[in-house]
């Protein structure tokens, strides 16, 4: 059965997308769920939306549900009257008439533009059509499925960080790769993670990356013999976060220790509520010595001119 809704939905969804109009899944459930709950009083085999037949009532410019009664007693007339006569019809034939309907629901200009867009969408589409080419619907679908989870666990894993500057003649912070004018604050990494879940998929990697960003942040301040622009503050812009987990907060500890270590601290920026509700819970903010703030410049002015600083 699921596999039968997985087929009608899929068919569906295509030529709804097609004619402007919208599907309801839990409506085609219900429907296909009657339908083959009253045909097994009558031994009847297990229906759903036919693929080949909807094709072909697209291009022969059906519009109604009255092209369903018609083809239903098309059939039935057929199947009592004309089976003798039909009965020796090549198969060739019949694939033809079905095929001629195909061509009309290919849309290369659509790929192109998915290509274009993005690579792993254009992958997922490229396995469902081969999968539906080569093997069945059932298999196109479970491919593309699979390649659309793919991308998501990837983006969720690993996912991309923001080096953050002040915008001129503004309390604003923008990504420096995105913003060229942003200006890097002396003393101070401002990092802003590109994931709405920090969690123990991805934590350590968070952690990892930066970790790293801080150590070059102040490496470069070593070499251009500058003190006051080696880092001594690192505010983790926490805006994206929606939540959190306990493995993300033992890495935000870990995360925490390392820079002690290396003489920086951690401050937090915009923490959500759910997010700074976990940390209280876990006492965190005890450990970082309450250095969370609204906004990323209030984590500037208060850190960078308070005398308990470290010294590096």
């Amino acid at each position: 059965m699921l596999n039968v809704l997985q087929e009608a939905i899929a068919v569906g969804r295509s030529f709804a997308t097609m004619k402007g109009y919208r599907l309801d899944g839990n409506k085609e459930m219900l429907a296909l769920g009657v339908m083959n709950i009253t045909g097994s009083l009558t031994s009847c085999y297990v229906a759903t939306g036919s693929f080949s037949r909807t094709a072909v009532n697209f291009s022969a410019g059906s519009e109604t549900a009255v092209s369903n009664i018609v083809m239903a007693v098309t059939v039935l007339i057929s199947l009592e009257f004309l089976t003798r006569l039909l009965y020796f019809t090549p198969v060739a034939i019949l694939a033809s008439i079905i095929l001629s309907a195909l061509p009309g629901l290919i849309n290369l200009s659509e790929a192109k533009y998915i290509w274009k867009v993005d690579k792993m969408d254009f992958l997922a589409c490229a396995a469902a059509f081969l999968g539906v080419l080569f093997l069945s619907v059932e298999i196109g679908l479970l491919l593309a499925v699979g390649v659309s989870f793919a991308k998501i666990i990837l983006n969720s894993i690993q996912p991309g960080t923001e080096k953050l500057g002040r915008l001129p003649g503004s309390d604003l912070f923008g990504d420096v790769e995105q913003y060229p004018i942003a200006t890097r604050i002396p003393g101070a990494l401002i990092v802003r993670v590109k994931s709405a879940l920090l969690c123990f998929a991805n934590a350590n990697f968070i952690r990892g990356r930066i970790l790293n960003l801080a150590l070059e942040e102040q490496d470069e301040g070593a070499i251009e013999s500058v003190d006051q622009d080696r880092v001594q503050l690192v505010i983790l812009d926490m805006s994206n976060l929606l939540n959190i987990d306990t493995s993300s907060i033992a890495s935000l500890e870990e995360l925490q220790n390392e820079l002690e270590s290396y003489g920086m601290q951690l401050a937090l920026a915009n923490p959500r509520w759910h997010v700074i509700h976990k940390l209280k819970l876990a006492n965190f903010l005890k450990k970082i010595e309450g250095r969370v703030f609204l906004t990323i410049g209030e984590a500037i002015e208060a850190c960078l001119t308070s005398k308990n600083m470290l010294p590096i």
